[in-house]
């Protein structure tokens, strides 16, 4: 072996060593031990309302939410805390609908019910039930949902998966 190799050996030898040997040499006791804490998983703001699979997705244009699929009568629940803002069948589209302001942002729409459990100007509280399954105005039993940022409808699956939250 030529000396010059031998040399760069012995040299990277000794780097590689004093740094293992920095990464368990342990504090002196005047210095705080560090405290490295594990990302924080993101809290999602609003859950899923009902536990059927889903069954079309948001395109912004047809759909404006998401149908998940169910039996008549399944429960539908409040996606997040807020106040009910409207109940009723006005809309021919939605069929019977519940829709709940959270905040000046948010606001969530619950169609094509059987049952409407709520009234308007109602306190709600996440997963509280206020409505039944049905297909008033639609082909099938589902829940059409949709969420609405300043007034736009947004796609509801990251939110509901904690992807976004504001």
């Amino acid at each position: 072996m030529h000396l010059q190799t031998f040399v760069f050996r012995a040299g990277a030898a000794a780097l590689v060593a004093a740094a293992l040997a920095a990464c368990t040499t342990p504090l002196p006791p005047d210095r705080p031990v560090p405290v490295v804490t594990p990302p924080v998983q993101k809290q999602a703001l609003f859950i899923r309302p009902a536990s059927g699979t889903t069954i079309a997705r948001f395109d912004g244009v047809r759909t404006k939410g998401i149908d998940i699929a169910g039996r008549l009568g399944d429960p539908i629940v409040a996606s997040a805390d807020g106040r009910v803002v409207y109940v009723g069948g006005d809309l021919p589209a939605y069929g019977n609908m519940v829709i709940i302001k959270h905040n000046d942002i948010f606001l969530t729409a619950y169609a094509h019910a059987q049952t409407l459990l709520v009234k308007e100007g109602t306190v709600v509280r996440q997963g509280e039930k206020i409505a039944e399954m049905g297909k008033s105005n639609t082909d099938r039993v589902k829940l059409r949902f949709e969420i609405r940022k300043n007034g736009v409808a947004v796609d509801p699956e990251p939110y509901l998966n904690g992807q976004l939250s504001q």
